[in-house]
């Protein structure tokens, strides 16, 4: 099968979640199913990076996945939203890809910069369109359901009178209010399109209940919703590696941190509960790029008052793994907003690391509170707090969370279910 994923960004130009996954996905698909398989994106990369007569650039990856870029330059936030409404480079580009790649079905990872027209440009080619549910873009332009102008959770617009406030507080024009009957209806346009998007596509792939039912709660079209769990690559050494005991002292605690650097994350209030605990014996090591968010960061070091609080940066993953088996006692996800499906929980679990999270979204679904980890109140410093040092106090409690992981599902199993839904259309 000839395979063609569309996604709004990519590595190197940027490296996420979405990005990752899209290259794993395609790889194993090259891999495991012999499929022929490319990859379409809007890139950074200027107009004078495109291929003689085109206005893309090309280039092969590991495994043969062929690499399109369309060459847009650096774009603000402003036109990657107008995108929606039409990106004729974008369009052409994928005109002539498609002509080019011949895909059987085309696989929508994220259509943030591309137009709303895309997926009615490739039915018009003749080819079937999946879509996977990486986030809440589709009814939310902040794609994470969180205001702008008070960092709560979004119940959905309202008339759009909360849209347009929400996009003139990222604008940083939050107290033009005036200018909210003006743009409401451009709020109210874009879901107009996109809702028609995800009710033309043939599949969707959903990778939690959670994000299923919290599409279909704001009345997006669910009808052909999948849930498909997603699945990790893990080296060979990692999935051998036995759940061994590790002897966990009282008073002894080593925290991992695994993920952005950013508000909704809930880092702070990690921090926060971090600085509670007593200093001997606990540690909290940061895993995250530190120039992303370089506001929200400067404020986590001035919070961090606790000596054993190390702030590492980005590591690459086969760095991690040592790191993760060898020294790290239990992970925290603090997270403030409703996560998708976050892949730390899956790679924490490979590992053999427990976890503490916030009780909030997909990660209830993903982690058995008492069995395998442990959930506290979103943003609950103290609560937070009290678990922490029950895990510094208690080590057979960490041993016995330890032992109840269940094996985690991997790219394999992954890329097989997906391919069974892509069979079907065929």
């Amino acid at each position: 099968m000839r395979l063609l994923h569309l996604v709004h960004q990519y590595l190197p130009e940027h490296v996420g979640g979405v990005e990752l996954y899209t290259q794993s996905l395609a790889r194993y698909q090259v891999r495991q199913q012999g499929h022929e398989v490319a990859i379409f994106y809007p890139s950074e990369q200027p107009p004078s990076a495109a291929l003689d007569g085109e206005t893309y650039f090309l280039r092969e990856q590991e495994d043969g996945v062929r690499v399109y870029g369309v060459c847009l330059g650096p774009r603000n936030r402003t036109r990657v939203f107008l995108s929606t409404f039409g990106q004729k480079t974008v369009s052409a580009a994928l005109d002539r890809v498609l002509a080019r790649e011949r895909p059987d079905l085309v696989h929508v990872q994220h259509l943030m910069g591309f137009p709303a027209s895309t997926v009615a440009q490739v039915h018009a080619a003749g080819i079937p369109v999946v879509i996977t549910l990486h986030d809440y873009w589709f009814p939310c332009a902040n794609a994470q359901l969180v205001t702008n102008y008070d960092n709560t959770i979004c119940a959905g617009p309202s008339w759009w009178l909360n849209c347009a406030h929400c996009a003139l507080a990222r604008a940083g024009r939050e107290d033009d209010r005036w200018l909210t009957p003006f743009v409401a209806p451009v709020m109210a346009a874009r879901s107009f399109r996109l809702r028609r998007v995800l009710g033309a596509a043939e599949k969707i792939i959903a990778p939690t209940e959670f994000v299923r039912d919290i599409y279909a709660g704001l009345g997006m079209p669910t009808e052909r919703v999948r849930v498909v769990s997603h699945g990790i690559e893990v080296p060979r050494y990692v999935q051998e590696q036995p759940a061994s005991e590790r002897r966990h002292r009282p008073g002894q605690l080593h925290i991992v941190y695994v993920g952005s650097l950013a508000w909704q994350k809930g880092l702070h209030v990690l921090v926060e509960a971090v600085n509670r605990l007593p200093e001997e014996g606990v540690q909290l090591t940061i895993f995250g790029d530190l120039d992303k968010s370089p506001d929200y960061v400067a404020g986590l070091r001035s919070l961090a008052r606790h000596p054993g609080i190390d702030f590492a940066g980005r590591v690459a993953h086969e760095e991690l793994w040592p790191f993760l088996l060898e020294q790290a006692d239990v992970a925290v996800l603090p997270t403030l907003w409703y996560e998708v499906s976050p892949l730390t929980i899956q790679e924490m679990f490979a590992a053999h690391v427990p976890l503490v999270a916030s009780r909030i979204g997909a990660l209830p679904e993903k982690i058995r509170d008492g069995v395998d980890g442990l959930l506290f109140p979103p943003g609950d410093v103290d609560a937070l707090h009290r678990i922490l040092l029950r895990l510094r106090d208690e080590p057979e409690l960490l041993s016995r969370l330890r032992r109840q992981i269940r094996p985690t599902r991997l790219m394999e199993e992954h890329v097989d279910e997906v391919d069974a839904l892509y069979r079907e259309l065929a």
